[in-house]
C-alpha cells in the first residue's frame, strides 16, 4: 500500500524470509529503506490498513500476525483463535477494519471482522459442519531428525483418545510447498474413527524458508527421507502410536517419499499409501510434464543426479527377503501429470519380489487425472478403500469409533 508518495513494499532482496520496505517515488533518486526487518520467521503478507501494518508471518508453520506504525515498531499482535493459518487483512489506508480467514485441522473457513483500533475480532461467517468440532484436538510437536535437525509435526486426534493408538502419518517433502493447518474432512474421517492423524513438516518445504526447502532439494533428498523415518520413530517411542499401528501417507511428490522409506525402513510401517506416485526416478523426465521437475529432482542425464536419484528411486530399490508392509497404491487412468505408469510397473515389482505375504495393490480411478477438479464422489470413494486398508493392517476398528 501506500501513503501518499511513499509506498511500502515486501522483498526478499538480502532478506530470504522477506522484509518490508519504504520508497518515496516523488524523490528523483528514491532511496528504499528498510521499515520491517527481516525476522526469524517467513513473512507471508503485508497490508497497510487504519495506519498500521499488519503483518502475517509463519512461526513454526503457524501463522502469526504482528502489527506495527509505519514507522516498523512494534505495536502488538492479533489474537488468533488457535493454532492454525489466517489470511486476508487487505483493506484501505482510511478503513477503520478488515476481514480475515481463519483454519485449522479442526475448523473450516472462518471468516472474521477485524477492528484495528481496538485489536479486536469478531466472527462473520461460518460454516456449518457435521461433527463436534470442539471435541477435535490439535497440538504440535517437535522431534529430532537423524542429523539433529529440529523438525515440526502436527497431531490431530479426538480429545478423548488418550492411549495409544492407530496412526496415519502424513508428508509431501517438496517443491517449497509447506503444510500449514488446514481443515480436511477426509482427514476428520479418520480421526473421528478413533485414530491419529500425524503431519511432519519435513524438509523440502518452505516451513522456514528458502533454506529449509534447499536442505531437501536434489542432492539433499536423503534427509527428507531422514526426517519422516524420524517421525515415525517419534510416534512410537512417544506411545502415541502401538507397535504395529502406523500408516503412511502421501500423494504425487508424497509418492516418492513413501515408497522410498518403505524400501528403507519396511519394518517400520504397518501399511503404506502412495497416491499418483513418481516411482521410476530414473525415466520421470521422459514423461508429460516431467521435465518441469528436474530443477527439483535432479536430471537422470547427469551423473551425479542419476547416481542420487537411483538410490531412492521407489521402483529400483524394492528389497526381495525383506518383509514389506501392506501397500495400497493409487492413481488414475488419465493422469497427465504423473503417469499411472509409475504406479503400474511399482505394484508389478512389488508382486513379484519376495516380500513377504502382506498385500501389495493397485487402486485405478477411472476417468479421472491427478487429482484436482475430482469429484467429490470419487474423492469420497477413493478416501473411504484407503482408510479401510490402513484401519484394517493398523488395528483402528472402523465403525465402533475405538
Amino acid at each position: 500500500g501506500n501513503v501518499g508518495t511513499t509506498f511500502f513494499l515486501m522483498t526478499s532482496q538480502d532478506a530470504p524470509r522477506f522484509k518490508v520496505v519504504t520508497m518515496d517515488i516523488a524523490v528523483a533518486d528514491p532511496v528504499i529503506k528498510d521499515v520491517v526487518p527481516e525476522q526469524d520467521s517467513v513473512l507471508l503478507n503485508a497490508s497497510l490498513v487504519a495506519g498500521r501494518l499488519l503483518i502475517s508471518y509463519l512461526a513454526d508453520v503457524k501463522t502469526e500476525v504482528r502489527r506495527y506504525t509505519l514507522d516498523g515498531k512494534a505495536d502488538s499482535v492479533v489474537k488468533l483463535p488457535s493454532i492454525g493459518t489466517a489470511g486476508g487483512f487487505e483493506g484501505k489506508q482510511d478503513s477503520p477494519e478488515t476481514f480475515f480467514v481463519f483454519t485449522s485441522f479442526n475448523t473450516p473457513r472462518v471468516i472474521y471482522r477485524y477492528d484495528v483500533a481496538s485489536n479486536t475480532a469478531r466472527v462473520w461467517a461460518q460454516p456449518k459442519v457435521a461433527i463436534d468440532l470442539s471435541q477435535i484436538a490439535v497440538e504440535q510437536r517437535f522431534y529430532n531428525s537423524k542429523d539433529g535437525t529440529h523438525v515440526p509435526m502436527f497431531l490431530v486426534r479426538r480429545k478423548d483418545v488418550t492411549r495409544p493408538a492407530p496412526t496415519l502419518l502424513y508428508a509431501y517433502r517438496g517443491f517449497g510447498i509447506p503444510l500449514v493447518p488446514a481443515f480436511s474432512p477426509a482427514l476428520l474421517g479418520w480421526v473421528e474413527q478413533g485414530g491419529v492423524y500425524a503431519i511432519a513438516n519435513i524438509r523440502g518445504g518452505s516451513e522456514y524458508g528458502k533454506a529449509w526447502h534447499e536442505a531437501g532439494r536434489r542432492q539433499n533428498k536423503q534427509n527428507v527421507f531422514d526426517d519422516f523415518i524420524a517421525a515415525g520413530e517419534y510416534l512410537k517411542a512417544q506411545g502415541i502410536t502401538p507397535q504395529g499401528g502406523l500408516a503412511i501417507q502421501g500423494g504425487s511428490n508424497g509418492g516418492i517419499l513413501v515408497g522410498a522409506v518403505v524400501n528403507q525402513r519396511p519394518d517400520l510401517f504397518a501399511a503404506a499409501l502412495p497416491q499418483v506416485g513418481v516411482m521410476d526416478m530414473l525415466r520421470f523426465d521422459q514423461f508429460t510434464s516431467g521435465k518441469t521437475w528436474v530443477d527439483e529432482l535432479g536430471s537422470p542425464a547427469q551423473e551425479a543426479d542419476f547416481r542420487n536419484l537411483l538410490n531412492y528411486s521407489p521402483y529400483h530399490n524394492i528389497q526381495s527377503g525383506k518383509a514389506y508392509p501392506a501397500i495400497l497404491a493409487t492413481t488414475a487412468d488419465t493422469d497427465d501429470r504423473v503417469v499411472p505408469g509409475h504406479t503400474f510397473k511399482y505394484v508389478a515389482a512389488l508382486q513379484t519380489a519376495n516380500i513377504g505375504p502382506k498385500p501389495h495393490l493397485a487402486r485405478i480411478e477411472t476417468r479421472a487425472g491427478h487429482g484436482a477438479g475430482k469429484p467429490t464422489d470419487k474423492i469420497i470413494a477413493e478416501t473411504a478403500d484407503m482408510w479401510a486398508f490402513a484401519a484394517h493392517w493398523t488395528g483402528l476398528n472402523v465403525g465402533t469409533g475405538k
